[in-house]
């Protein structure tokens, strides 16, 4: 039955439940039917729920969800798109932010393990650099620039900027590679070169450099490409 949410008693409407007996009693439906606020004139939020839920297979398929793919599924406009995505990242951030505080950063194939995830579906390259202390835990991650990566984008003073402000020890630099091919190109070797010589000077160590593809990683330290 096609219902509408103006036809459920109030006392058993998702946000009313949630106020009543908390977040944690909600479905997943629930939940997503709160994101999306409304349904459509023949289609109710919960039937649009519904369909996400079936196109996704399992909820935790949902972080891989684009844009396009949203879109296309009835009920949903680019206005419930954004709502979704924009949520989704906003979940995203206050775990990472939460959970790496933790975290000791010591090696490649951990920060790829935790990082890979932002990198989903991305079409443009990103440039995050992760500014560490003294145990080369994790002060604050920032995406620096977005877009083909060169010298000319890339800004050193940009990167050993937030470096003073964080009082920041270590530098990590982590972009992808949409391509999925990880192997650096020569732009990759010269930025990371460049921003290795300005942290000698500056006494702060730029200890990697991690090239993101399609499941797999690059690392300039593992591979004895820092000088």
């Amino acid at each position: 039955m096609n219902y509408l949410i103006k036809d459920i008693p109030i006392f058993e409407r998702p946000r009313e439940r949630l106020i009543r007996n908390g977040v944690n009693s909600l479905s997943n439906n629930d939940l997503l039917s709160i994101v999306l606020k409304t349904g459509t004139r023949n289609c109710s939020v919960s039937i649009i729920a519904n369909s996400i839920l079936k196109e996704i297979n399992n909820i935790t398929n949902l972080q891989d969800i684009t844009l396009n793919k949203l879109i296309s599924i009835r009920g949903i406009g680019k206005v419930k798109a954004t709502y979704l995505l924009a949520a989704l990242e906003l979940g995203k951030r206050v775990y990472y932010e939460k959970d790496s505080n933790n975290i000791i950063f010591d090696n490649a194939n951990k920060i790829y393990e935790y990082f890979k995830q932002i990198f989903i579906n991305t079409l443009q390259e990103c440039f995050y650099c992760l500014y560490l202390d003294n145990n080369k835990r994790l002060i604050e991650s920032k995406l620096l620039f977005k877009g083909t990566i060169n010298k000319s984008l890339v800004h050193p003073r940009e990167v050993f900027k937030h470096a003073y402000l964080l009082s920041a020890s270590n530098i990590i630099c982590i972009h992808n590679h949409p391509s999925g091919n990880i192997k650096p190109s020569q732009e990759d070797i010269n930025i990371t070169k460049v921003l290795i010589d300005i942290g000698k000077l500056q006494n702060i160590n730029v200890i990697d450099h991690i090239i993101i593809g399609n499941q797999s990683y690059y690392s300039f330290f593992e591979n004895n490409n820092l000088y």
